[in-house]
């Protein structure tokens, strides 16, 4: 099984680092081959951000992302860029108020989980910046790719020391959005 994830948004929302855990959840507690690329603009934030992470029980012989399973869309940029990557039947979760220009006819054929992300976030930690964690959970929580013990054991090797319980409390409920779908 090679599965293959797209993570689009812009500087500053922790695309990278999301990326990077979701990858060690896969491959240092799964034992998964795992792949992490990714490219951003000059600009530390605001300027365009994308991460692609590469999942196989297999070794990978091309580590790039060509047509992703599962998308997560931060950014009006990321959307119009990505989304028609995603293949028929792909999952896709969208940063709903940060993308308020959707074409429903390219969604069309596509599973879409819309969320105001980020407002989630500072409901429930207070800090927009845990919205990258908040979204981990969300994507594990539907797609089971890695198991949540594993995701929950790669944000806390990769958060600073003294955030553990707001990164957690934020990956919880990611899981419990996608427990009420």
């Amino acid at each position: 099984m090679r599965r293959e994830i797209l993570i689009g948004g812009f500087g500053g929302q922790g695309v990278i680092l999301a990326s990077v855990i979701l990858g060690r959840a896969a491959a240092v507690y799964e034992g998964y081959y795992a792949v992490q690329t990714q490219a951003y603009g000059p600009e530390s934030r605001g300027g365009a951000s994308r991460a692609e992470v590469v999942i196989s029980d297999e070794p990978i012989d091309y580590p790039k992302v060509i047509e992703p399973d599962y998308a997560i869309l931060l950014s009006q940029q990321a959307y119009d860029k990505y989304l028609g990557l995603v293949k028929d039947g792909g999952l896709v979760i969208i940063e709903e108020d940060l993308v308020p220009h959707r074409n429903k006819e390219r969604e069309k054929g596509k599973n879409i989980y819309p969320y105001p992300l980020t407002r989630i976030a500072e409901e429930t930690t207070g800090l927009s910046l845990t919205m990258n964690i908040l979204t981990l959970g969300l994507f594990v929580g539907l797609t089971g790719i890695v198991k949540k013990e594993s995701i929950k054991k790669a944000v806390l090797d990769a958060v600073p020391k003294g955030t553990e319980e707001i990164n957690l409390r934020a990956l919880s409920k990611g899981f419990e959005l996608a427990k009420g779908l």
